[in-house]
């Protein structure tokens, strides 16, 4: 089979478009990638990519445009279509499958427009407007939060399930502020050090590259000890250390402390669009699997009340919920359905 992988902009579509892409090479098949010029997709996958081909087109989003603005983003998706449908036809691809998000529309209509299959996969508890619209004319559209959806879980790097274990005792604490950082979550952290320090819980902290040097020289003034990264991609690596992460609640990152069985704080980005961030969390709130908080609350009260509670329930629960090979799943219902 020939394979399309689209959509991208965030890492949290990224990271489903590679575990995407590792299942359906695994299972044979070719698969190429279209995403944009703008958001993380080069960053991601221009380079040692493991597509055998990767484009990335001109276009931006549509939505928060205003005005003439979105009379021009909506010109370069027209231009962007265009050319997925060549590069469709160039590679005579065979169905493609979006990951959501504004670089997923162009190569989503040229797919369309050429009755070629596609396959929809939405990572948040909130329809995005791309998908929402798309949706009537998919073949498949697989939701983690939707209970009818014919494949239920969320496609995960399978490290986080190998790496999976049972969290009995608080030992190292993880705060996650996104790629971008998250200051109310940096803040956080700063407060609470000394008496996480004074636990003897150990502190592992993505700040976030623009917010990385205060962070570091609060930490140097308050004397306590941490693991402190800007951007890093080695989560799957640091993830398995911690007993309790302290995070956004971008759906990648949401699911992967969830299959690794990592109990989590969650505090939703609030500008998020149409509050997805909040909605992801309270999904995971609402199946007794986590916490969640917005940043207008007393945030260091909440998190030393979760320091006393037991981890145990928690870390088992998630485990139970977690679905392995969701990607393999995925690709084996497009061999079916095509």
């Amino acid at each position: 089979m020939k394979l399309c992988i689209t959509g991208g902009g965030t890492g949290g579509h990224l990271m489903i478009a590679n575990s995407l892409v590792e299942a359906a090479i695994s299972a044979g098949h070719e698969v190429i990638f279209i995403g944009s010029t703008s958001g993380q997709d080069k960053k991601y996958f221009e380079h040692n990519s493991p597509f055998s081909s990767v484009y990335f087109l001109e276009t931006t989003g549509v939505v928060n445009q205003k005005g003439f603005g979105k009379f021009k983003a909506l010109f370069k998706v027209f231009k962007a279509l265009l050319a997925s449908r060549k590069i469709l036809k160039k590679h005579k691809i065979e169905a493609v499958y979006s990951v959501g998000g504004f670089s997923a529309a162009p190569a989503s209509f040229a797919s369309l427009s050429s009755f070629t299959p596609l396959f929809i996969h939405e990572q948040n508890a909130v329809e995005g407007k791309l998908n929402s619209l798309l949706k009537p004319f998919a073949k498949r559209f697989i939701s983690a939060y939707d209970k009818n959806s014919p494949i239920q879980g969320y496609p995960v790097n399978e490290s986080f399930y190998k790496s999976a274990r049972v969290r009995e005792k608080l030992q190292t604490i993880i705060f996650l502020g996104g790629s971008q950082g998250a200051k109310a979550i940096n803040d956080l952290a700063l407060n609470v050090a000394c008496g996480l320090q004074t636990r003897g819980i150990k502190i592992i902290h993505q700040a976030g590259e623009n917010d990385y040097e205060r962070v570091k020289k609060e930490y140097e003034n308050l004397g306590v000890e941490v693991e402190l990264y800007g951007f890093t991609k080695e989560l799957p690596a640091l993830i398995p250390h911690a007993d309790l992460a302290v995070s956004r609640s971008g759906a990648s990152t949401l699911w992967e402390l969830c299959a690794n069985g990592v109990p989590s704080f969650f505090i939703p980005f609030p500008h998020a669009a149409g509050d997805h961030q909040f909605h992801n969390a309270k999904f995971i709130v609402d199946n007794n699997l986590g916490w969640c908080e917005r940043e207008s609350e007393d945030l260091k009260e909440k998190l030393l009340f979760i320091l006393d509670e037991k981890l145990e329930e928690k870390s088992k629960k998630l485990l139970e919920y977690a679905k392995k090979d969701v990607a393999q799943k995925m690709i084996q219902d497009v061999e079916e359905n095509i």
